[in-house]
C-alpha cells in the first residue's frame, strides 16, 4: 500500500487497483506538488468537514472520475446537489466498502461552506479510521486536542495523520499528547506551514514523539510512504 501526502491535509491512499483520496484540496493550496489534472483516477473520496481548505477539489475530481464521496449527512447532501454520488455517514458509524471499512471518528472544529458571503452549516467535522489492506489509518482531519482519542488506542493504529499548525487545530505539544493517548505505531505530522497563521516545527514534533517510542515520518509534500 503507497500513500502520499499533498500538503496540507490532502492524502492518497492507493491499494491495488483502489485510490482513496482525503480531503482534496489541490486547488489554490501552496502546498500541493501537482496539479488537479496531474491526479490520477479516483474512487473514493473523504472529507472530514466542509471548509474550502479540506473540501477543495472534491466536486470537480467526483465529476470526472465518477467516485463515490464519504462525509457526513449534511456535507453528502450538499455535494449530492452537483450531481456527485455520495455515501452519507455519522460519527461512531461504521461501513464496509469494497476497499476495506471507513469509521467516523470526533473532532472538535467547525464545518461549513461558503455560498454568496456567508457560511452554511455543513454538519459535525471528522476524522476517519480507515481500514485497508489489514492496515489501519487514522486521518484526524481538523481538530483540537480531545479525550475521545484514547478510545482509540485499541484499535492498533499503523499509521495516523495529526495536525500540528494550532491557531484552527491542535498545535505540536497538543499532538504530542494525541500520540500518547492514541499509541500509533507510525505518525505524519500535517495541517501545517501552508500560511504563516499555523507555521509549525515538525522536527520538535518528532523529537517529543520519538522519546514515546512512536516513529514520526515527516512527510514533504509530494512523498510517499510504503506501509
Amino acid at each position: 500500500m503507497k500513500i502520499k501526502y499533498l500538503g496540507h491535509a490532502a492524502v492518497l491512499i492507493v491499494h491495488g487497483e483502489k485510490r482513496i483520496m482525503i480531503d482534496p484540496f489541490i486547488t489554490n493550496n501552496p502546498q500541493s506538488p501537482v496539479k488537479l489534472q496531474d491526479i490520477p483516477k479516483v474512487d473514493y473520496i473523504l472529507v472530514t468537514h466542509g471548509h474550502a481548505d479540506h473540501l477543495g477539489d472534491t466536486v470537480k475530481l467526483a465529476k470526472r472520475d465518477g467516485s463515490t464521496v464519504i462525509a457526513n449527512f449534511e456535507l453528502c447532501s450538499y455535494i449530492s446537489k452537483h450531481g456527485v454520488s455520495t455515501h452519507p455517514m455519522h460519527i461512531g458509524g461504521k461501513y464496509a466498502f469494497d476497499f476495506g471499512s471507513v469509521k467516523l471518528t470526533p473532532a472538535l472544529h467547525g464545518s461549513s461552506v461558503v455560498e454568496g458571503d456567508l457560511p452554511v452549516y455543513a454538519g459535525n467535522p471528522c476524522g476517519f479510521l480507515i481500514e485497508i489492506g489489514g492496515k489501519k489509518i487514522y486521518h484526524a482531519g481538523d481538530t483540537g486536542l480531545t479525550k475521545d482519542m484514547e478510545l482509540l488506542k485499541k484499535e492498533n493504529i499503523d499509521l495516523a495523520f495529526l495536525p500540528i499548525g494550532g491557531n484552527f487545530v491542535m498545535d505540536l505539544w497538543d499532538a504530542v499528547e494525541a500520540v500518547k493517548m492514541l499509541q500509533p505505531k507510525i505518525v505524519v505530522p500535517m495541517h501545517y506551514d501552508t500560511w504563516p497563521v499555523i507555521k509549525s516545527d515538525p522536527s520538535r514534533f518528532k523529537e517529543e514523539v520519538e522519546k514515546l517510542n512512536v516513529k514520526c515520518v515527516i512527510m514533504k509534500p509530494g512523498e510517499t510512504l510504503e506501509l
